[in-house]
């Protein structure tokens, strides 16, 4: 089991605009928050952080590194993708049943860190 993952950033305060519309359809919040740091989840939930680098050189997506976010409905799902887009993210694949028990919505974040947005039915 993941407690949570790290997506880095160039732009702390442009990036957390971004997640705040993603993760509300999703029901997430912002919870800890540091200096270069931004975490969203709850308590004894997996949480996303977004972050400036700690060795202070410039973000990059990782190629071939992708995180999944869970929705609690197909709506969910793709509102969540649609607050992506309208927040300035990139598509990486509309919503969509891609295979038995799962639909799911690809976008990438100002950094260009992909994720997926899911719901685990049809």
């Amino acid at each position: 089991m993941i407690a949570y993952a790290t997506i880095g950033t160039n732009d702390l305060d442009r990036a957390r605009g971004f997640y705040d519309a993603v993760m509300a359809p999703l029901g997430g919040k912002r919870t800890m928050a540091f200096e270069r740091m931004q975490f969203y989840g709850g308590v004894g939930q997996s949480m996303l952080a977004i972050c400036k680098p700690y060795d202070e050189k410039p973000a990059t997506a990782g190629n071939g590194s992708m995180f999944g976010l869970p929705a609690a409905s197909r709506g969910a799902a793709d509102a969540a993708h649609a607050a992506a887009l309208a927040a300035g993210g990139s598509d990486e694949g509309a919503p969509g049943q891609r295979m038995d028990g799962f639909y799911g919505a690809y976008f990438r974040d100002l950094d260009g860190n992909k994720l997926c947005v899911f719901y685990p039915g049809k």
